[in-house]
């Protein structure tokens, strides 16, 4: 036999049989995957967890940052201050406002933590806008005023400290009145 008669009956030249292209080879049976069976356990697995995080998320969390919230419990012995404001300008245009006062903790509880609410009245007599945030102790004030949160450094009863709350952004219809701060969160050891 020559040469292409062998190539014409894939016969090799030891009288083997000549080995297809990949490209020319049947196709594997279909349906040899994994067993549909398993992808609809799959999928009730998966709708129980969707199921149970709804379920665990609907519980009443805390209120909304921007809702007034009542005063918290030990906040009548953290009475606050000589309150001032000032604001200050970054080089690259942005402004900050700053609302510095005195703490003082007249409690028998060492406080690691206080949250407050702060009220922006407005001209028009509208709800005022409420930003709720950490207290922040001041640590120094040389070469700049640095802050830390109370955590950081425990109001132990009878301590006296000076605060800073900052904000980026004040609505533009606040009536440059100073605004109320409130204590809503008081954590204590």
């Amino acid at each position: 036999m020559s040469d292409a008669e062998q190539a014409g009956n894939g016969v090799g030249e030891a009288g083997q049989k000549a080995v297809e292209p990949a490209i020319f080879a049947p196709r594997p049976p279909a349906g040899g995957g994994i067993p549909v069976s398993a992808w609809v356990a799959a999928a009730v697995v998966v709708l129980i967890v969707l199921i149970g995080l709804v379920l665990s998320g609907r519980h009443k969390g805390a209120p909304a940052a921007t809702d007034a919230q009542p005063l918290a419990a030990y906040a009548a012995s953290l009475p606050l201050s000589k309150l001032a404001m000032s604001e200050s300008t970054s080089l690259v245009g942005g402004k900050s406002t700053f609302v510095d006062g005195h703490i003082k903790n007249t409690g028998s509880a060492t406080v690691t933590g206080i949250t407050v609410q702060v009220l922006f009245g407005n001209l028009e007599g509208n709800a005022p806008q409420i930003d709720t945030m950490p207290l922040t102790l001041i640590r120094t004030r040389q070469p700049y005023i640095d802050t830390q949160s109370v955590a950081s450094s425990p109001l132990k009863p009878d301590d006296e400290r000076e605060f800073r709350l900052i904000f980026e952004s004040i609505p533009e219809n606040w009536n440059m009145q100073m605004p109320e701060v409130r204590i809503v969160g008081v954590e204590t050891k």
